[in-house]
């Protein structure tokens, strides 16, 4: 009888841990970071970040990060609201969209203190403009419900594919620059738990 009350309760068990395996990741804010780099003069770099970042990672692989650009920091007030403005025009455009495909099993695979390399294509939405682009990166499981995925190396964005180089050179004009490069390192470092 007792062995029979185990089995049982073991089928009853069952679902709830794979359910609880298979649980919604969610990013977080606090330990989370997405900066870029900017360059004028073609040679004075600044880095610049989201204070915002949102995102989740579904059972499928199914990943999605927003950014509300308005949470562009640059370390300058002046700067900040010019790029909200004139080079984001967030009151247009207010976020930034990841969509990206993660294959499932190499996540439930990956075992607690391992690191795991990836290529994963995703598609941005920036600026009315949507483009595909691949990035590389490392996946650590912290533990069994923490993960850690990092940049390996910076991706390069470039201000044209998504019409911003419009903006960049009214912020060069206004600024009074003769350069700000449209290419601009991108690199992140997202925490996720369940």
């Amino acid at each position: 009888m007792r062995h029979n009350l185990k089995i049982g309760l073991a089928a009853l068990l069952l679902p709830l841990a794979l359910s609880a395996n298979a649980a919604t990741w969610t990013v977080s804010n606090e330990e989370s970071n997405v900066s870029y780099v900017s360059i004028k003069q073609g040679q004075i770099a600044e880095v610049n970040h989201f204070t915002q970042v949102n995102g989740q990672l579904n059972d499928k692989g199914e990943f999605t990060l927003v950014i509300p650009l308005s949470s562009v920091s640059t370390g300058v007030p002046i700067r900040d609201k010019r790029m909200k403005s004139v080079f984001f025009e967030v009151d247009k455009y207010p976020k930034l969209t990841l969509n990206a495909k993660i294959d499932p099993k190499s996540l439930q695979d990956l075992q607690v203190g391992e690191v795991a390399k990836m290529d994963v294509d995703a598609t941005i939405d920036l600026h009315g403009e949507s483009k595909g682009m691949i990035f590389e990166v490392s996946v650590a499981k912290l533990s069994p419900t923490s993960l850690l995925v990092a940049s390996t190396q910076p991706v390069i964005v470039n201000a044209g594919q998504f019409k911003l180089a419009k903006g960049v050179n009214k912020l060069r004009d206004l600024a009074g620059l003769t350069q700000i490069s449209y290419a601009v390192p991108v690199s992140f470092v997202l925490s996720l738990h369940q």
